[in-house]
């Protein structure tokens, strides 16, 4: 179909016939560049290395083209025999495949001499792609990164070829963590000239949504995807009656969850793809979500496009540990600033977010292209990055704005792809909350939550806690669990190497999903600044008059202390009810006594809190950290100086950036509505095959 006026940009209404001598321009700008990268590469190497030297300037020379050529061929086999070797071969292929480039390069001429041993090639290889990363790095800083630009000249360059899809599709991107009032400063700070410039030239609306509690990603996403939010009362909780913990990124949690919420009529249901997400939404395509646990499928040639690139994996791998360096010294630069708040930001998270803001970035890239040039409906992608960098640096804090400049980049480049294509796409940008920050609750009162909570009860067991930082290990655990179930020399070696239980990867600080025994009295699971406290040998929902006489002291000394603002639990006259240290709020009437402990966290939070805990496998009693008056920071029952989960400064706060040509009379409220208003859009575009059950929607045309 031919793209409607308003998905052209003015140069290309303008100048329509210059269009394709400028897509080849841009070809042979990118081929001259590339040569001129493999040429600075080529310098270094034989500057630097003794094991290998030429015999003059022409050899050089001829290295390039050879390296092209090479280059070339290797992806092309590796494309054509995909489906025999699968993604896992693709992927251990793809990496190999750059050093074998070089060395069948080095070897092949005979103007380039090897000096040493059986070692040499192989040293010069691995020297060779590691300065050719670097170039790469250097050459296209501040720019699209190497990868983005390598999958633009490819779209470029099948242009011609591709069949336009008979209707508009719709993109959906989230950027994890965004909250409406950072992404308003950016746009006016100039900082985001993609999505900042859709909404000045206004093609697009950006308004501000309420997430309700929790303000996590497997909620928000549970509504968006699937409208079921009420299936998710915390980032993780405690079932009495299994006695788990369950853990909504964990691969089977996720795939229990989603079997109690899905309908088979999810947002992705009638021909749409899921991307790195915690729900499939119904699509019958998913690639890297948790519920399903899995990689994209041999044929992906999104996929193997990723692995096979000198841009992409090999190249990905190498500016990895160049990403970790920048962590280690942003954050030294925090402590020799002293910076407050601010955690600690080692262990683990080096390598979480060099994999976020490197390798899973582009391959969320090569998977989405793949998907627009099939014209596929709807596609749904999350973008994590944002979020981990923000957690441990602060949402507002120089490193966590550089990845939203990063995101943004990406933005344009698939605005710019899609501008390529036969076909066209409207861009929908959202975010599943915000995030709030503080100095957290153990580096304010010295004392973790469940300690505290053990001083006011009476039982002979200290009570288990399910606290920790395991929110950046879902992609990872997808990645290794499909691995470890390939009945090949790499499956039987990641079963034997890591973890694996029940069929699943479970890498990650163990104290986020302890195990439960029979016996145990207390349970503490914190997501944020909201903590669910369980009595866990006594069944069903504990009442605030039964939790009274088996232990007296434990509402009181919540509610009184410092770091708490309010303790919700069930009574059996009123229903629920919020405690806070001067005054209660009975929640489904709305009456105060004394001061309402609800007035410092806004308007919503009442509705909000409400409605959480109506929820089935909510805990006995809910607490939510304090709010600084003046500075609105939260103190987060987990480590980490930028939450999310509760409700308490922008976490709640998330964002829409929509087509201005559909206008919403209202901002939703809550990840259902904006499940629903994506739905009537969809319907609009003509996606939507069951149109038996009314959508009742504020959308106008």
């Amino acid at each position: 179909m031919a793209k409607p006026p308003e998905q052209l940009s003015k140069d290309r209404r303008r100048r329509p016939l210059w269009l394709d001598v400028r897509r080849t321009g841009r070809g042979l700008q990118a081929m001259l560049y590339g040569g001129l990268a493999s040429l600075i590469t080529l310098i270094i190497t034989f500057w630097t290395l003794p094991q290998i030297s030429s015999d003059g300037r022409l050899p050089i020379l001829r290295l390039v083209v050879l390296l092209a050529v090479f280059s070339m061929l290797m992806r092309w086999i590796l494309a054509g025999i995909a489906v025999l070797i699968g993604s896992i071969g693709v992927l251990v292929g793809g990496l190999l495949s750059q050093f074998a480039v070089v060395y069948l390069g080095i070897t092949v001429d005979p103007g380039v001499n090897l000096h040493g041993g059986v070692e040499a090639p192989v040293l010069v290889a691995i020297v060779m792609s590691s300065v050719s990363a670097f170039v790469g790095w250097v050459a296209y800083a501040g720019s699209d990164d190497a990868y983005v630009a390598e999958v633009m000249r490819l779209v470029h360059r099948r242009a011609r070829r591709i069949q336009p899809a008979p209707k508009t599709g719709m993109l959906i991107i989230q950027i994890d963590g965004l909250s409406a009032p950072l992404l308003n400063w950016m746009v006016l700070a100039g900082n985001l000239p993609n999505l900042g410039g859709w909404i000045r030239d206004g093609n697009h609306s950006m308004l501000a949504w309420h997430t309700g509690v929790p303000a996590t990603t497997p909620a928000s996403q549970a509504g968006i995807l699937h409208g079921g939010s009420r299936h998710i009362p915390a980032f993780r909780w405690y079932e009495k009656e299994t006695g788990r913990v369950m853990v909504t990124n964990r691969g089977r949690d996720a795939a229990e969850i989603e079997a109690r919420m899905s309908t088979g009529r999810g947002l992705l249901a009638d021909g749409g793809v899921s991307i790195s997400n915690n729900w499939s939404g119904d699509a019958d395509k998913c690639e890297l979500v948790f519920s399903r646990a899995g990689l994209p499928n041999s044929r992906s040639r999104g996929y193997v496009r990723f692995f096979s690139s000198p841009q992409g994996a090999a190249r990905g791998l190498i500016l990895c540990v160049a990403e970790m360096i920048k962590e280690l010294h942003q954050a030294r630069r925090q402590r020799a600033r002293r910076l407050v708040p601010r955690v600690k930001r080692g262990g683990a998270y080096i390598f979480l977010r060099a994999v976020t803001n490197v390798l899973l970035r582009d391959l969320n890239v090569s998977l989405i292209t793949d998907e627009l040039v099939k014209g596929t409906p709807v596609i749904y992608c999350d973008f994590v990055d944002y979020d981990e960098v923000a957690h441990h640096a602060g949402p507002t804090r120089a490193e966590s704005l550089q990845t939203l400049e990063g995101l943004d980049r990406v933005l344009g480049a698939l605005r710019r792809i899609i501008d390529i294509l036969p076909h066209s796409y409207e861009i929908v940008v959202l975010s599943d909350h915000g995030q709030s920050q503080g100095s957290t609750f153990l580096q304010r009162y010295g004392r973790t939550l469940a300690e505290v909570v053990d001083d006011l009860v009476d039982t002979t067991k200290e009570p288990v806690a399910a606290v920790g930082k395991s929110e950046g290990w879902g992609p990872v655990n997808a990645f290794l669990t499909e691995l470890s179930m390939r009945r090949s020399v790499a499956g039987s070696v990641t079963r034997k190497a890591l973890h694996v239980k029940d069929g699943e990867v479970e890498l990650g600080p163990k104290e986020c999903e302890p195990q439960v025994a029979p016996d145990e009295q207390m349970v503490v699971t914190a997501s944020g600044n909201l903590a669910l406290i369980y009595l866990a040998t006594t069944p069903g929902r504990v009442p605030l008059e039964e939790i009274e006489l088996l232990h007296p002291k434990l509402i009181p000394g919540l509610a009184t202390h410092p770091g708490i603002g309010f303790v919700v639990v069930d009574s059996l006259a009123e229903g629920p009810v919020a405690i806070g240290r001067a005054g209660v709020r009975v929640l489904r009437s709305g009456r105060v006594e004394g001061e309402d402990p609800l007035a410092p966290y806004g308007e919503p939070a009442a509705a909000s809190m409400l409605r959480q805990a109506e929820m089935p496998h909510n805990g006995d009693l809910v607490v939510v950290s304090r709010l600084d008056e003046f500075t609105h920071e939260v103190a987060a029952f987990e480590e980490l100086v930028g939450c999310h989960g509760g409700v308490g400064g922008w976490q709640t706060e998330a964002v829409l950036v929509h087509p201005s040509r559909w206008v919403l009379d209202e901002p939703p409220v809550g990840s259902d509505a904006v499940h629903e208003v994506l739905i009537g859009w969809l319907e609009k575009l003509g996606h939507r095959k069951d149109l038996t059950k009314p959508v009742e929607s504020k959308v106008e045309a």
